[in-house]
């Protein structure tokens, strides 16, 4: 038995490193053919799909048949969060996602800084800054939201069609001592091609933070317990690797 579980760990290990190689430019694909391998296994109901979703008779739930284009959030649409095996510093991160109508999600850098995904098709202004689709989320201190920043035009399409975030971040800085020196940013955030953030500080980690403590590295996290989300080609490069070219 113990050698059974050795060798399909292993076999595991293999088709990780292999499905998370980085390409000639520094991008890893981390949902290569709809695959959860470069995701912790604790991935709840997450499965992989076609990424031809259509929306429920309401709009509030997605259908979708097995595929490998995507991964959604389950049938219920709520489930863990998706969080992946490798930690990140500096990078540049693309992302596609689909929801249904008056659904959320985010994409946290490091686990811990959110850009919000929400349903914003048509909304001038919504309850609170940063609760918009591509708003920075707020932090939660002392029982108030703080620091949400809206995005400087509103690009939602409409629920049931695919949408894209381009960002580029830089984690925070610290000293030898392991103080921190500088805030993490968000350099530019591109919403459907159109630029929502610049050079945008974070004074700490947002609402809904895997963590207070900030941390040079830390994991993607992708949210799946708030409403119906689908998910297509999320791809990730190290800033590093790029600049030493």
């Amino acid at each position: 038995m113990r050698i059974i579980v050795a060798v399909t760990m292993a076999v595991a290990a293999v088709f990780y490193l292999s499905n998370t190689a980085a390409s000639d430019d520094g991008w890893v694909d981390l949902l290569k053919g709809g695959d959860l391998s470069a995701w912790n296994d604790l991935h709840g109901g997450w499965k992989a799909v076609s990424d031809q979703i259509k929306l429920s008779n309401d709009g509030t739930k997605l259908i979708a048949v097995n595929g490998n284009q995507a991964v959604v959030n389950g049938d219920n649409g709520n489930t863990r969060d998706l969080v992946s095996r490798a930690e990140y510093g500096d990078i540049d991160v693309h992302v596609e996602f689909l929801i249904a109508r008056k659904s959320n999600s985010g994409v946290y850098l490091m686990g811990r800084y959110e850009i919000q995904i929400y349903d914003s098709f048509g909304v001038e202004k919504d309850k609170y800054p940063g609760i918009e689709c591509g708003g920075i989320y707020p932090r939660w201190i002392n029982g108030q939201n703080i620091e949400g920043r809206s995005p400087k035009v509103n690009a939602s399409l409409q629920a049931g069609e695919w949408q894209t975030f381009d960002i580029t971040f830089r984690a925070p800085r610290f000293d030898g001592n392991g103080k921190k020196t500088s805030n993490a940013v968000f350099v530019k955030v591109i919403h459907n091609g159109k630029v929502i953030h610049e050079n945008a500080e974070l004074g700490g980690p947002t609402r809904g933070t895997i963590s207070e403590a900030e941390v040079r590295e830390g994991a993607l996290r992708l949210q799946g317990d708030h409403g119906p989300v689908a998910y297509r080609n999320v791809r990730i490069r190290k800033l590093e690797a790029v600049n030493s070219k």
